[in-house]
């Protein structure tokens, strides 16, 4: 089944996951997110998929985060608006394979997702 990775192409742990994906023979569609960011809709799809809330995929050790975010108490609403906004807050890489949805890491988390 073709895996969808959600990718930030100046994210290590990111490009460590496709290394796998390709040297593992697993299909996959990567969907860079600096360069065509998600919508709100997306990002809502996504959460379902990860059957998480927003705050699970904020990155909070970014400096955009430490700057204007910090200590605010945004809804769940608002951070959506944020991510589709700011994809580098987002954190990555989010792998999909039909109806799931996972945090691309630890490597080892990825290799139970794709052989699942």
């Amino acid at each position: 089944m073709l895996v969808k990775v959600l990718h930030n192409g100046n994210c290590s742990k990111s490009n460590a996951v496709l290394e796998y994906l390709d040297e593992n023979g697993v299909p996959f569609e990567i969907i860079n997110m600096t360069e065509d960011p998600l919508s709100i809709l997306e990002i809502k799809t996504v959460l379902k998929k990860l059957n998480q809330s927003v705050f699970h995929i904020i990155r909070k050790t970014e400096k955009l985060y430490m700057d204007n975010f910090a200590n605010k108490n945004y809804s769940e609403e608002e951070w959506i608006k944020i991510l589709s906004e700011n994809p580098s807050l987002i954190q990555r890489p989010i792998l999909i394979k039909g109806s799931v949805a996972m945090l691309g890491r630890p490597i080892d988390n990825v290799k139970f997702f794709i052989e699942k």
